[in-house]
């Protein structure tokens, strides 16, 4: 049995990553209410929790989510495609932050390629895009945070616990 690696810096990159899950879902919001007219309040609001929860493989177990998800499972997959030139602002982030999640779980020893591959498949991976020092992710979780008004007070990175996580 191999023990997990363990690192302060996980846990706070993992609250980054929230932060731009919490972004990206802030901004798909209206996208999906202006696309989705047709659907109440209540259903845009699951469809966007859906979009974010494949895109990061999160998915809720309960019931009435998976009941919506398999009814609107054609409009998740067609909003799954559009993401990309629907939010091309946010695509850069959300790389960043599924490259950082599959790094966090690596240091986890949990795999979590699956993930990336779909994300490429939607195009939210852009290959010239390497994955980013945790402290540059950080650093734009901020920034993005700020302007979001989901602000996260500043952590100090040490930079040799940095560059063993991402060797």
């Amino acid at each position: 049995m191999t023990q997990k690696k363990d690192s302060r810096l996980v846990p706070i990159l993992r609250e980054g990553v929230a932060v731009i899950q919490m972004i990206f879902f802030k901004s798909l919001k209206p996208v999906i209410s202006r696309k989705h007219p047709e659907l109440d309040a209540s259903a845009q609001t699951m469809l966007t929790g859906a979009l974010v929860n494949e895109v990061f493989g999160s998915h809720n177990t309960e019931e009435k989510f998976l009941a919506f998800h398999k009814q609107h499972r054609g409009t998740i997959e067609q909003e799954l495609m559009a993401l990309a030139s629907e939010l091309p602002q946010l695509v850069n982030p959300l790389a960043d932050a599924l490259r950082i999640q599959a790094l966090c779980d690596n240091q986890e020893e949990l795999d979590s390629t699956d993930v990336l591959k779909q994300a490429d498949s939607y195009k939210l991976l852009p290959a010239d895009r390497e994955v980013p020092l945790p402290s540059a992710f950080m650093e734009t979780v901020r920034t993005m945070g700020a302007v979001h008004k989901l602000i996260i007070p500043p952590v100090e990175i040490d930079t040799s616990e940095e560059q063993a996580l991402i060797q």
